[in-house]
């Protein structure tokens, strides 16, 4: 069930270019609901709150995943992953990354310099402090994903067109493919929901079936949310499904019937 947690960090994994103008705001809320097949395996929210950074007001986005129910009794999970970024350019200050998941547990910030494109990285569980070189415009985890709403050209992606990007994750910067699918209608909760496909590509074998075993639906519209998301497994599939939103900075758009 440890591919609970891992569908949790792809929920928050995708990266981009800078846009004009922010598609989210603060207050910003939503929660997806996890399924492990037929089980109902947990909760992803992700939040916006504000806060200050060298002197500035930054945004400062609050992640949290954890298991439920049955899943719960055989392999909890409770993450918490954190993120400042600037407003206005969309790179990171700071990231947190406090997790346990079935006992696998880590407890590490990371600070940004991008001046020097360097990342300090605090491990508090090992007792330990390293920099990292990273490249210039590099992302942490759920900055990543928030600078990829603010795309300004993320509707005008051509089927098969791909977005390559850098991100820091488990003290290293991996290359990050990100693959437009194209657009579909899928129903929810809410309604009929117009959404843009991508497709990220993963590491096949242990987890995943092959490179392209997870597909994202991210909302058409002006707030580019996340709708659903499904992987197959090595072992079975997942799939989320938006359960809760609040405080979206533009009209959620429903089909009509």
């Amino acid at each position: 069930m440890k591919k609970i947690a891992l569908l949790l960090l792809i929920f928050i994994t995708t990266n981009s270019f800078v846009s004009q103008q922010d598609v989210f705001t603060t207050g910003e809320w939503f929660r997806l609901r996890i399924h492990y097949g037929f089980v109902n395996a947990g909760y992803a929210t992700l939040e916006i709150k504000e806060a200050t950074k060298n002197s500035k007001k930054v945004h400062h986005v609050l992640g949290k995943g954890w298991t439920t129910g049955m899943t719960k009794m055989f392999f909890e999970v409770q993450d918490d992953y954190q993120s400042y970024f600037d407003k206005e350019t969309g790179k990171p200050y700071q990231f947190v990354r406090k997790i346990d998941e079935g006992g696998y547990t880590k407890n590490q910030e990371g600070f940004f310099n991008q001046d020097k494109n360097t990342v300090l990285v605090k491990d508090y569980k090992k007792k330990t402090e390293k920099t990292f070189s990273v490249p210039e415009n590099v992302q942490d985890i759920v900055s990543s994903f928030y600078y990829l709403r603010n795309y300004p050209g993320i509707d005008k992606l051509q089927v098969g067109q791909s977005v390559n990007i850098d991100m820091f994750f488990d003290d290293e910067t991996t290359k990050f493919k990100l693959k437009f699918i194209g657009r579909e209608n899928i129903s929810t909760k809410f309604g009929k929901i117009s959404c843009m496909v991508f497709r990220p590509y993963v590491q096949a074998g242990r987890v995943f079936k092959e490179e392209e075993s997870l597909t994202v639906w991210i909302s058409d519209d002006n707030n580019r949310i996340p709708i659903r998301l499904k992987a197959s497994l090595a072992v079975g599939s997942l799939k989320a499904d938006l359960d809760a939103f609040k405080g979206l900075k533009n009209s959620f758009k429903v089909i009509a019937e």
